[in-house]
């Protein structure tokens, strides 16, 4: 069995985990464009593709995957999970599954906008969010809401371009610098993170592991510790279900007055999951499950709380 990882950049732990389940049943391949991502020398066997927006990239992961029998494929970012699930059939057509959600489903997660209106509608608890600015000023004139407030892209990640702001004329100089996006409340409260598998055959949500975020570094957790709550599984299980996501998830909540918020979806491995991995709690294994065939027992908060992670800086030494 071999997988491919897209977009591998320096997410190293995930590729030597897969590499640890499948050790020798099968291959780890991994892609980048550029040939200094640190993650790609961990694979068994790797390439270096144009980047996803160029013309040929997808035909050249096409290739990747016909040509050393690829029976699955992620990414690892956020911008490719809808060229794959666009793509899905094809893959499938090759023989190579996606391990991804469908179009939609992405498209929902990507778009923070859409998110929200997702949320709203389903009557979660979720942050105020506005993309008309004329509507934001109307309602802090009625007391709705109040600065400050982040300003972020509505397709942004890595929380790159996320401003606080606390003015109305801060709030005009960055839509006058940049097109498409949104304004958030500022909203005091604990921070929560939720690595959820969704299993590819059933549909149902099999296993849950969260943190309480301590630290935050270039938008990822740098430093977390184990919770339990059982109020909490059984919100992301209701929300994942509605939502219709399948595979590796990661979920971004808010704690404020004993309520759970729920802020923003990733469909992949989020930057957190060597936590979850490192407690015992085992994605890739139940991927390879799913792809040989079997359904996943549900694990659900299988894990002890009070474990701490703490990253810290490695380096990777090679001769390219």
């Amino acid at each position: 069995m071999n997988i491919l990882i897209l977009s591998c950049g320096s997410r190293n732990k995930i590729v030597e985990y897969f590499k640890n389940e499948l050790k020798t049943k099968g291959k780890v391949f991994a892609t980048d464009c550029d040939v200094l991502a640190p993650a790609l020398y961990e694979a068994d066997q790797y390439f270096i593709v144009p980047r996803i927006d160029e013309d040929g990239y997808i035909d050249s992961v096409f290739s990747i995957c016909k040509e050393n029998d690829i029976q699955a494929v992620f990414s690892l970012i956020d911008p490719e999970l809808n060229l794959l699930a666009n793509y899905a059939n094809e893959f499938e057509n090759i023989g190579t599954i996606p391990i991804v959600s469908s179009s939609k489903v992405v498209d929902i997660c990507y778009n923070k906008y859409k998110m929200f209106e997702f949320l709203k509608n389903n009557e979660f608890n979720t942050i105020q969010t506005y993309i008309n600015k004329e509507q934001f000023y109307s309602d802090v004139e009625l007391g709705l809401i109040s600065y400050p407030v982040f300003i972020k892209p509505i397709h942004g990640s890595a929380s790159i371009n996320i401003n606080k702001v606390g003015s109305k004329e801060e709030v005009e100089l960055l839509f006058s610098k940049y097109n498409n996006l949104i304004i958030q409340e500022y909203i005091q409260g604990v921070e929560y993170g939720a690595d959820v598998y969704i299993d590819l055959i059933s549909g149902e949500p099999v296993s849950m592991f969260t943190k309480k975020k301590i630290k935050m570094k270039s938008g990822e957790t740098d430093k977390s510790v184990s919770v339990k709550d059982k109020k909490l599984f059984e919100l992301i299980r209701y929300f994942v279900k509605l939502a219709g996501l399948r595979g590796v998830i990661d979920v971004d909540i808010f704690e404020v007055n004993g309520e759970y918020y729920i802020s923003e979806v990733n469909p992949r491995f989020g930057g957190g999951y060597p936590h979850a991995y490192g407690s015992g709690v085992n994605f890739p294994k139940m991927l390879i499950n799913n792809l040989q065939g079997n359904v996943n027992k549900i694990e659900i908060g299988d894990y002890n709380e009070g474990i701490y992670m703490m990253k810290y800086g490695e380096v990777y030494i090679s001769k390219i």
